[in-house]
């Protein structure tokens, strides 16, 4: 049981039919909506294939967080036979060391010297048993790193669109040089176009999200926060773009 099913009383089945999870559908459905909106008014600007390249990972970012929920069977039971074949041989040694080894026929050198080879043997049968029960978690950990590294990509990709956008062109002439961007839109057009990037910003994090409400890995939670703010901070930018443009508009 949760903590909002133990403050509100409510049972898990209760509880899961409210709006507490972020939905793969609903997103993808936003993707397509902006893909649409983008591609009516911009139909020859690379933000449109970014958001449809966006639409592709956004799919292939689902399917790992649905590994993420389940079980790798192959892996599991392999680790678990591993596992238990590991102790079988260490109690089996254990065993035939206390058969062999008594105080009567071994002085105190051999009993220390045997006792800390044993300690060692140990050691490394515990990092072998740990090594072979987080195989999976580390598996699922390096898909989930994967797509989020391609996340992070598409948000600076996202921003390098939106880096010659600057609405200082429109409020004031200045004289261009031959390596000067070409500035074709015009105050309307502008801000919309910001306000496309800010969008997929947003969505990106959103989709990074999946991963943080489908894991408790640590590392993975992490990637998650730090795309999240690297997107609220490239948002930042971009939100300033426009206000200069909305108080210009206003003046």
């Amino acid at each position: 049981m949760n903590l909002l099913s133990f403050l509100t009383g409510a049972s898990q089945a209760e509880v899961s039919k409210n709006y507490t999870q972020l939905n793969p559908k609903a997103i993808h459905s936003t993707i397509d909506q902006l893909e649409k909106r983008i591609g009516e008014r911009f139909p020859e600007s690379g933000l449109r294939g970014v958001c449809q390249e966006f639409r592709q990972l956004a799919v292939l970012a689902e399917g790992a967080c649905r590994h993420l929920r389940s079980p790798i069977w192959p892996v599991r039971i392999s680790s678990i036979v591993a596992g238990s074949l590991l102790l079988g041989l260490a109690l089996w040694a254990l065993v035939q060391l206390g058969k062999n080894l008594t105080l009567a026929n071994s002085d105190m050198t051999d009993l220390v010297q045997t006792s800390e080879a044993a300690i060692n043997e140990l050691i490394f049968l515990g990092l072998a048993l740990f090594s072979l029960l987080s195989l999976e978690t580390r598996l699922k950990r390096q898909s989930a790193l994967r797509a989020l590294h391609q996340l992070r990509s598409l948000a600076h990709v996202v921003d390098m669109h939106q880096l010659t956008k600057d609405p200082a062109s429109l409020l004031k002439r200045t004289r261009e040089t031959p390596s000067s961007p070409e500035r074709t839109l015009n105050r309307p057009q502008l801000t919309r176009y910001l306000d496309y990037c800010a969008e997929l910003l947003a969505l990106v994090a959103k989709v990074a999200a999946l991963f943080g409400q489908n894991t408790q890995d640590t590392v993975v939670l992490q990637a998650v926060n730090d795309i999240e703010q690297l997107t609220q901070g490239l948002s930042v930018k971009i939100w300033q773009k426009i206000m200069i443009l909305d108080l210009a508009e206003e003046g």
